[in-house]
């Protein structure tokens, strides 16, 4: 799943190549991708972008009065051309959900592999009718939020931390690979709650969010969405590399696995030696 980092960088990219470009032309493959109905999607056509935001990882082209917002899920991904193909875009078990034309013949296709669609595409009036972005917390990667607003947050909460960190209405854009890698930035465990950490922990987390974070961005930046996949496998420490060395400790990456993901820790680095029994909830293997 693209994260932050990854979704920053989209922007980014995305901004550069369509602001004051208009859209042409906006097709359908995945009925099921579009999530709104008023303004409809034509809406948007002869419409000139203004900006490209990033929102957590949401997208949203700013057209005025008008925005398209998306959310690539899990498997969900962009592909741009400098030349849309000409070839119709039919509804179908293809992994195209979107296709959109800009007036320079550029534009991009929204994406989703596998079964289980998740993508996720608005058009709204305000970026704040969508209800993902509603919901979102702080940008923890803003300039103006600061440590103290960091411990504001944590203050009182009896949650796991590696939950937290993923909750996007807590930290908007963390997700299952960057919340593993500042954990072991940070030498914590994914199951530590919140409220336990002492103030030097609160900050030492802080620190590692932000770096890791920082870090992550800067490898992202300036790559075309074709290259963000990699270039974030390539760079990350423990999250997917179960079996692999800590690159920091040498000890064996270890991972837990849910009904629906899993993450990755080493624990020389973050549990004291001990391995995590591998079921929710659960506790060190004593």
């Amino acid at each position: 799943m693209p994260e932050l980092p990854e979704v920053h960088a989209l922007a980014a990219f995305l901004d550069e190549r369509t602001r004051g470009h208009a859209f042409v032309s906006l097709r359908v493959a995945a009925v099921s991708a579009l999530k709104t109905f008023d303004p409809p999607l034509h809406a948007l056509e002869g419409r000139t972008i203004v900006a490209v935001r990033r929102h957590g990882k949401f997208v949203d082209f700013d057209a005025g009065d008008v925005h398209l917002v998306f959310h690539l899920a899990r498997a969900g991904w962009l592909r741009w051309y400098d030349e849309v193909p000409a070839t119709p875009v039919k509804p179908g078990k293809s992994p195209l959900a979107l296709r959109v034309r800009l007036d320079d013949g550029s534009g991009f296709d929204l994406t989703e592999a596998g079964t289980k669609k998740s993508l996720a595409v608005y058009v709204v009036r305000d970026p704040v009718e969508v209800p993902g972005i509603a919901r979102l917390g702080p940008d923890p990667t803003a300039a103006d939020f600061s440590l103290a607003d960091f411990r504001a947050v944590l203050a009182g909460r009896r949650t796991q931390i590696k939950g937290l960190l993923r909750d996007q209405s807590v930290f908007a854009g963390i997700g299952n690979a960057y919340s593993d890698e500042i954990l072991h930035a940070a030498k914590m465990s994914p199951y530590v709650l919140a409220a336990k950490l002492d103030p030097d922990q609160v900050e030492h987390l802080y620190r590692a969010m932000r770096d890791t974070l920082a870090e992550a961005v800067a490898e992202a930046s300036g790559r075309p969405p074709a290259e963000l996949k990699d270039a974030k496998r390539r760079a990350l420490r423990v999250h997917g590399r179960t079996g692999q060395p800590c690159p920091v400790c040498g000890d064996t990456v270890r991972q837990v696995i849910f009904a629906d993901s899993t993450f990755q820790y080493c624990p020389t680095c973050q549990t004291g030696g001990k391995p995590l029994a591998d079921r929710v909830l659960s506790r060190l293997v004593k």
